[in-house]
């Protein structure tokens, strides 16, 4: 379920309470939601991730990005989290994919080649396509 895609970051699909106990003993650190609440009435809801993983003793972030797409806020806030993530990071969201599109945005906006963070991705299962071009710009803006 946690896909891997370096060794301190993985995406996964949305997760319940009984995961971040699963995120703690695999573990992870720092969860970081990137769902808006009340995207679907099957998900579980943000409130409740953020009090398991604080009992869990873990970090937990939220980032909500709609299907609207990603703001410099969400990058700069996903870049802040994982930077001062302190071992392993999980991400989720409805399937993972918006999850990696912001790690990837993130990464890029750190000055990280889109073509390496590309080739993490694949790897993971994940496809960077749809956010080349805004990697390529925030990369350029790093350098």
């Amino acid at each position: 379920m946690f896909r891997m895609v370096t060794d301190t970051f993985y995406a996964a699909p949305q997760i319940t309470v009984s995961d971040v106990a699963d995120a703690a003993d695999a573990g992870f650190s720092m969860i970081i939601n990137n769902r808006p609440e009340d995207e679907s009435a099957d998900q579980t809801p943000g409130s409740e991730i953020a009090a398991a993983a604080a009992a869990a003793g873990l970090e937990y972030v939220a980032i909500p990005v709609t299907h609207a797409g990603f703001a410099e806020w969400q990058v700069t806030a996903m870049a802040e989290a994982l930077d001062k993530g302190d071992g392993k990071v999980l991400a989720y969201c409805r399937s993972g994919t918006r999850s990696t599109f912001l790690w990837a945005l993130a990464r890029a906006s750190r000055g990280a080649h889109p073509a390496t963070l590309a080739e993490k991705a694949s790897d993971a299962g994940y496809d960077l396509s749809p956010v080349t071009a805004m990697m390529d710009m925030l990369r350029g803006r790093a350098s």
